[in-house]
């Protein structure tokens, strides 16, 4: 057993371990070491969320309040749509032979929970777009317009603070409420025959148990995530599926 690891045990429910605060460290690491391993299919895949992610991008640039919305939603139903990548990483885990298209149709083990589960998802992002919607309206009071106006008249003009502040503030809230409670729900879903409400809440446990390495990994995601955005998606290419394999890892060390 891994020294950085120390199980901590409920009962009746999944055994969830206590893990050092710098241990995201290590799952990036390892997911790392997938990506060099399944590099063909990880980045075959990874194109394809980037060029996703890049024609929403497209659409939402004509409307403003779109553009951190869809980046926020993004956050939210990325560790569903990464299914493909914590399948790859069990194959390499279990010795097997690195296949692509078994690893897209690996949700079907568990495919009624993991239904539900992505359904859940789909509902917080547009729930989340209604209320960026509902935020910007109180405080604007004609079109937002193209993402240029986003940039120069919301971000930098130092007029739009209080805009701000709740914007991030309610949607910080909500993506923290739906990381808490997803942090290792979808690999699980895809390891274990349960049900959708016994994962969320060993992923909230995972949470409660390791708020110092809960927080580290959150940050991680947001900022390299940000940096995919940043790149006009390219970046994602690349950090998309790190972030899928770390995530698997991450499952691993914090759910026995």
């Amino acid at each position: 057993m891994d020294h950085a690891v120390e199980r901590h045990e409920t009962a009746g429910a999944p055994r969830v371990r206590k893990v050092d605060p710098g241990r995201p460290v290590v799952w990036l690491e390892r997911g790392w070491a997938d990506l060099k391993k399944a590099k063909g299919p990880s980045l075959l895949y990874g194109a394809w969320a980037a060029a996703f992610g890049f024609a929403l991008l497209l659409v939402a640039s004509r409307s403003a309040y779109l553009v951190p919305a869809l980046i926020g939603g993004f956050l939210l139903v990325a560790p569903f749509v990464a299914i493909v990548f914590y399948a790859l990483s069990e194959q390499i885990e279990q010795g097997r032979p690195i296949d692509g298209a078994e690893a897209v149709f690996a949700w079907r083990r568990n495919t009624g929970s993991i239904a539900a589960w992505g359904l859940v998802l789909a509902m917080a992002l547009l729930f989340w777009e209604r209320i960026a919607a509902i935020i910007f309206a109180m405080f604007l009071s004609g079109d937002v317009g193209r993402l240029d106006t986003l940039l120069s008249e919301i971000l930098f003009s130092g007029r739009y603070i209080p805009l701000l502040v709740v914007y991030f503030g309610v949607g910080g809230l909500f993506a923290l409420t739906v990381y808490a409670f997803g942090i290792v729900t979808a690999p699980m879903l895809l390891d274990r025959d349960v049900d959708v409400i016994t994962a969320a809440l060993t992923s909230l446990k995972c949470c409660m148990v390791n708020p110092g390495a809960a927080l580290v990994w959150a940050v991680l995601l947001a900022v390299l995530t940000g940096i995919g955005f940043a790149t006009l998606m390219l970046g994602l290419l690349v950090v998309f599926p790190l972030l899928g394999h770390a995530s698997w890892h991450a499952y691993r060390d914090l759910v026995e």
